[in-house]
């Protein structure tokens, strides 16, 4: 999969800047995103299995996104035939930062 962070940290040297790096069973890989950005990840093969760990209990009242093709930030995800996402995921409005 590809995994993508974006810093919208406000007073970072990199706002609204993305990193994104390839993370497989083959390459062991892993990402830490720190607090104040963005995550999201495009899986490039059928059945992958992902799991991430958060700093604090998730709820539901709280979620806030970004759209995948936001663009603020124009993240180069990777050509794809089919895209399934969320309608709650397709339909975060554009940045404002």
């Amino acid at each position: 999969m590809v995994d993508v962070a974006i810093d919208l940290r406000s007073d970072s040297p990199t706002f609204k800047r993305w990193f994104a790096t390839e993370l497989s069973a083959a390459n062991g890989r892993m990402l830490y995103v720190p607090e104040g950005c963005a995550h999201g990840f495009q899986t490039l093969l059928d059945d992958t299995e992902v799991c991430y760990h958060i700093s604090s209990a998730y709820s539901p009242e709280s979620a806030r996104g970004l759209r995948w093709n936001d663009p603020a930030f124009a993240v180069a995800w990777p050509p794809a035939q089919q895209r399934i996402i969320s309608s709650r995921d397709r339909e975060w409005p554009d940045f404002r930062g």
